[in-house]
């Protein structure tokens, strides 16, 4: 078995045990956007399992140096890439910086909070994407202050279509411990959905939006 899929199966087993992920297909979930979803994804709750977080660690700077190589500071997308991220920069001995949603209206009016010189090699962290929009935003904003990404790595995508483009348009290399797809196949092997279900969970991902409404209208 390849060894990203590896990981990504056991990364899912331990979000669907912990419930940072949660499935319910025939009870879903609603969206701060208003949508119905059969998914929902908190993993901030990693933070609080001592050996979850030191895993997901551990495997965010096998990552890091598999996949991208030397960098200069790691830097965390608030608030979900935060704790995370101080932890791997910890880990690996390197500076830490983290990107506000927007920048502050007060003091120095900032966006990106701690030390970045221009040119400097940045690796973001993310706890999960989605659209992509939020993640790419913070990724825009370290370019504005001329720094270098050189990728990101996030703990789970959907794998949107939507967010697998921008990031192609935005040249951003995304490499996450585990994704939608490989979630689905750890969720039916460990019995927390049916294979009836399993249809129900592909189709919402094909669309999100199409599946709330048809959801409501039932």
């Amino acid at each position: 078995m390849d060894s990203n899929v590896e990981v990504g199966l056991q990364v899912a087993e331990y979000l669907l045990q912990i419930k940072a992920i949660e499935l319910k297909p025939t009870n879903p979930f609603t969206w701060a956007s208003g949508l119905k979803s059969p998914i929902y994804c908190d993993n901030r709750k990693t933070l609080s399992y001592p050996t979850l977080r030191t895993h997901i660690r551990q495997q965010f700077v096998h990552a890091i140096q598999k996949e991208f190589g030397p960098v200069d500071v790691i830097v965390g997308v608030a608030t979900g890439g935060i704790a995370i991220g101080a932890l791997i920069a910890q880990e690996m001995g390197l500076p830490f910086a983290y990107v506000r949603s927007e920048a502050k209206k007060h003091g120095l009016g900032n966006q990106v909070e701690g030390v970045i010189e221009p040119n400097q090699k940045v690796l973001v962290i993310e706890d999960l994407v989605s659209t992509g929009k939020s993640s790419l935003a913070a990724i825009d904003a370290l370019r504005q202050i001329e720094a270098e990404v050189v990728g990101m790595v996030a703990i789970f995508t959907y794998d949107f279509q939507q967010a697998t483009d921008a990031f192609q348009a935005a040249q951003v290399k995304l490499h996450t411990l585990t994704n939608y797809h490989l979630l689905l196949e750890k969720a039916v092997q460990k019995e927390y959905v049916t294979e009836d279900q399993l249809e129900t969970l592909r189709n919402w991902r094909k669309s999100p939006a199409a599946w709330s409404e048809a959801f409501l209208n039932q």
